[in-house]
């Protein structure tokens, strides 16, 4: 019988069809790469040079409002613009090339310069679902848009350009590589069983409780099986839906307290504000059949030893498959030993 704990091994991710390797034999190897100094997080709650504080000016001018909670506009320097015209290139099939059109938005969490979601109050997470859920529906009325990414990117090392909290909505003409993929998965999957791919891979999980990190009324928060960052987790929504528009009161009101949690256990890993990069997961807008889609949120954090030590996806990993020395079982074990009070919390 394969032994996950020793034992080199392939693990394939239901979302996409691809596989990863396992060798957890190589976590007891010493380390002697990168190790760099923690860098002081001595944050002012308000800083007057930064661009997404209340009443500061941005970089085409604009004033910021003096916002109480969060705060949503337009990103200053799009990836996709709304005025593109949409043209192709073709060059006897080889040299191909495709407009793409777009609407980029930026969400400060928070007034607070200083604070991070785990670090905010639970009232103040549900307005970011709320908006989350706010810019969904006013996006989707677009006709021409079909994908809409809803992300994070937490922390320097993870091309954060501002240490303000703050996330970011990117809505486009055309739906992207990796959800084209999850897409013809669970599609799939819907057509042969008539039940979504996650709604029995959760199902699952928890019969087995190995991975599960968090499991309350209307989410679980689990290391996927197949999770290819050392520290990698889903949020999973219980009911089967394609979309954020359809959370209740309810689901949205927990929903915050399991980003909550999980980001909280995340920085008491070791004991940092753990950087990650973080995305909704959902049905294309405008596109037909969604049958099949279910809800879910990847969370991407790149630390695997200490604070100062990252993992990075190099050689084998760039020119063959993701690859991972301690196994999924082993991080969620890990996860589920932290603490739900932050850390910085219990030194005040």
């Amino acid at each position: 019988m394969l032994n996950f704990s020793e034992q080199p091994h392939k693990r394939k991710n239901l979302l996409t069809g691809e596989y990863i390797l396992v060798s957890p034999h190589r976590s007891k190897r010493p380390w002697q790469g990168q190790v760099e100094d923690l860098t002081p997080d001595g944050r002012p709650q308000y800083d007057p040079k930064c661009y997404l504080c209340p009443g500061n000016s941005r970089a085409d001018g604009t004033v910021n409002p003096d916002y109480k909670d969060s705060f949503v506009f337009i990103n200053d320097f799009s990836a996709l613009l709304e005025d593109t015209s949409m043209e192709r290139f073709d060059e006897e099939n080889l040299l191909i090339a495709e407009s793409e059109r777009g609407i980029c938005k930026v969400i400060s969490f928070s007034p607070r310069h200083d604070l991070t979601l785990p670090e905010m109050e639970i009232e103040a997470i549900q307005a970011v679902v709320d908006l989350w859920q706010c810019e969904f529906r006013e996006l989707s009325q677009y006709e021409w848009i079909k994908y809409i990414q809803i992300f994070e990117n937490k922390g320097s090392i993870m091309g954060c350009s501002n240490p303000h909290p703050h996330g970011q909505i990117w809505a486009q003409s055309s739906i992207p590589v990796e959800i084209t993929k999850e897409d013809v998965q669970q599609k799939r999957y819907f057509e042969k069983t008539g039940r979504t791919l996650l709604q029995d891979y959760v199902s699952l999980e928890r019969k087995k409780n190995e991975r599960i990190i968090i499991d309350n009324t209307h989410f679980v928060a689990v290391v996927p099986f197949w999770a290819a960052w050392p520290y990698e987790t889903m949020i999973v929504s219980k009911r089967a839906i394609g979309t954020i528009l359809e959370f209740t009161a309810e689901e949205k009101a927990d929903l915050a307290k399991t980003l909550q949690e999980l980001t909280i256990r995340y920085d008491n890993i070791f004991k940092t504000s753990f950087p990650y990069s973080a995305g909704m997961h959902q049905a294309p807008v405008n596109s037909g059949d969604q049958s099949g889609w279910h809800w879910h949120m990847h969370f991407y954090p790149p630390l695997l030893r200490s604070a100062t030590v990252k993992k990075f996806m190099v050689g084998y990993e760039m020119l063959a498959n993701p690859q991972r020395d301690i196994t999924p079982e082993q991080a969620a074990n890990t996860l589920k030993q932290q603490d739900t009070v932050h850390y910085k919390q219990k030194t005040t």
